[in-house]
Order: C-alpha cells, then structure tokens, then sequence
C-alpha cells in the first residue's frame, strides 16, 4: 500500500514544485509558509507536499481564482526602475503578499478596531493599516480617509516597511522626500507620519499599521509604545489569517 501512495502521490520538494508552478523556488517556501500550498516539514527542516496537492492548483478552477500567482500578476512583480525606495527582498516580499490574499479583500472587524484605536491612542486623526502591492498602497483598514487606495509611488509606507520598528516623519513640509509629495500638497495634508511594518510569519513586510496628522507633531513615548503594541497585534492577526481568503471575522 505505501509503493502505491509513493508511486501515484510522490513527494515534492520546493524546487520541484517550483518547476512545476512556474515560479520561483522561494515563492513556493512563501506559501508553503502561509498555508497557500499545504505542506509539512522534515525532521531537517525542509518542506514537502504531494503531486496531488500540487495538481489541485494546477487543475482546480477554484484555486485558479483564489490562488496568487506572483508570476503573472503584474502588482506582484517589482517594478523595473521604481521611483520609491525598496530593499533586495521586495520579490519575496510580493510574492508573501499575494499568498496572504489580504489585497482588495472584505473589511474586517479586527483591522477597523486597530487602527480606529491607533487614531485614539495616538490622537491621530488619521490611521491605515496599509498594503503595498508594486503599483499601489491599498488600505485593508481605514479611519479619517474616504480613499481606498494610492499609487506606491505616493506611499510614505514605502519608506517605513524598510525599517525594522517605528518611522517617523515629524514635518513633511521639511522634509525633501515627501515635501513634494500630491498627499502633501494635497488632501489629506499630511505633514506628520508615524508608521511601524506588518510582518507575515516568514518575516516579510507587507505593509504598515500608520497614523497621520495635518499638523507637525512628535509622538510622546506611551503613544510610541501604544503603536508599536498595535502594530504587533495587527501582525498576529496577518499572520494567523491562513491563506488569505478575506473572509470577515466580525463577530
């Protein structure tokens, strides 16, 4: 019985389901990772799945619509010459994006309640959690903004994601990389910015829990310590969001 399961459901490696996707054997490992592709792993600590497992994303229509495909989808392929700052990850970190399924999904109760609180906390009367795509900044949780979206060019998140804790931007207006900026010049008016990474379970930053005001302003050390709380827990909430099906956990 176990000859007939190793000879019609062979197990993968990642390079070898890479090849088969299409992809890139890191891009793989990512979503292996975040449960986009089921997996387990060796007593050495490298992943595996079944042919079968792999052919479901191959064949099934379903996961054809659910499952990203960095490969092909021009938002989660790193722009050519890029007019905001990005580290040497950004391919991974795109591809970790696509698999968490986050871009563009439903509201949902627990981002709305982090980033009202973040406003709060922080007597900001703006707050985002923000996600950076190659093309735009999408915002899965909103307070104090009508927009849904911007383009990655405007996006101080740019700039933040390649921190490892709290960027702080305390005067736009004196500052040369965003004096010049339409957010800047035009609504909303941003002149303070204060925005700490989102990180998925391998690490990579998908984007930022941020607050924004239309006057300078420093933040005092418990509003630095409420963010940073904040942003851990929007983290955790990324992390244990499975495979990114965006469904709405109001409760």
């Amino acid at each position: 019985m176990q000859s007939n399961i190793k000879e019609d459901d062979p197990i993968l490696t990642t390079s070898e389901v890479a090849r088969l996707l299409g992809v890139a054997t890191s891009t793989v490992q990512i979503w292996m990772e975040s449960g986009a592709i089921e997996s387990w792993k060796t007593p050495g600590g490298h992943r595996r799945t079944r042919m079968s497992l792999v052919q479901g994303l191959l064949h099934s229509e379903e996961a054809a619509r659910n499952t990203p495909n960095p490969g092909t989808d021009p938002e989660y392929q790193p722009a050519i010459k890029p007019s905001y700052p990005v580290a040497s990850t950004e391919r991974s970190r795109l591809a970790a994006l696509a698999a968490s399924g986050l871009v563009d999904s439903e509201d949902e109760a627990r981002f709305d309640r982090l980033v009202r609180l973040a406003s709060m906390v922080t007597g900001s009367p703006i707050a985002l959690i923000s996600l950076l795509t190659s093309t735009r900044q999408w915002f899965k949780a909103r307070v104090g903004v009508a927009a849904r979206e911007t383009p990655r060019d405007w996006a101080f998140c740019s700039h933040a994601i390649l921190n490892n804790e709290l960027f702080v931007v305390e005067d736009a207006m004196e500052d040369e990389r965003f004096r010049d900026n339409p957010l800047v010049q035009q609504d909303p008016h941003i002149r303070f910015y204060a925005g700490v990474p989102l990180r998925d379970k391998s690490g990579q930053p998908l984007g930022t829990l941020c607050v924004i005001d239309r006057e300078p302003r420093r933040l005092r050390a418990a509003e630095v310590q409420s963010l940073l709380d904040l942003a851990d827990i929007a983290s955790s909430e990324i992390q244990g969001n499975g495979n990114g099906n965006g469904r709405s956990s109001r409760h």
